[in-house]
This record gives C-alpha cells, structure tokens and sequence, in this order.
C-alpha cells in the first residue's frame, strides 16, 4: 500500500469507488460508474489543474485541461492520440488548432 486513501459509496457488496486521494497529496482522483467498471472522470491536482476525462474503463481519454491562471485546453481523439484543438486564455482570447 503506498499510503493513498480511496472513498466508496453504495450498499455493501456493491460499493463502488468514488474517489482517492494520494498519500502525498497531489492528486485526488474522481470516478464514476458501476461496481468494477469505475472509470476516471477528474483529476485534481495540488497546483490547482483539473484535467477532465471521457470513456469507459481503461479508454478515458482527456478532453480538457483547466489550468489554476484561468487558462483551457480542449483536446479531441483517442486515448493515447488526444490532441489540442483550441485554448481559451483568462483575458478572453482563443487560439485554435487544426492538424493530426
């Protein structure tokens, strides 16, 4: 055991977690779904980034990036494939991206 702390919720036998929170600190991890099937959906970081996740177990990819000056990633494609397609800046501008 590395010391991280993990958070159910549900009926005995069919609890699932929602949660976990490193030993350290830096991170705590939210999930969503079904007993066995609990999938990542937020990151939260000590820094004050938040990532944000969609897809089914062990699929999650990232979809968008808050970072702690107010600035945001969008991000599209596969796990392992994802790519930045536009950022949006805390005075209001937005850079978009095309490519592969």
């Amino acid at each position: 055991p590395d010391g991280s702390v993990a958070y159910y919720e549900g009926d005995q036998g069919v609890e699932r977690m929602v949660r976990m929170v490193h030993a350290d600190g830096s991170t705590v991890v939210h999930l969503e779904g079904e007993r066995g099937a609990e999938r990542l959906v937020r990151m939260k970081f000590a820094d004050g980034e938040v990532q944000h996740y969609e897809g089914e177990k062990g699929v999650e990819r990232v979809v968008r990036v808050e970072f702690p000056d107010g600035t945001v990633y969008h991000i599209e494609g596969e796990k392992g494939m994802e790519r930045l397609v536009r950022e949006e800046f805390s005075d209001g501008e937005v850079q978009h991206y095309e490519g592969e």
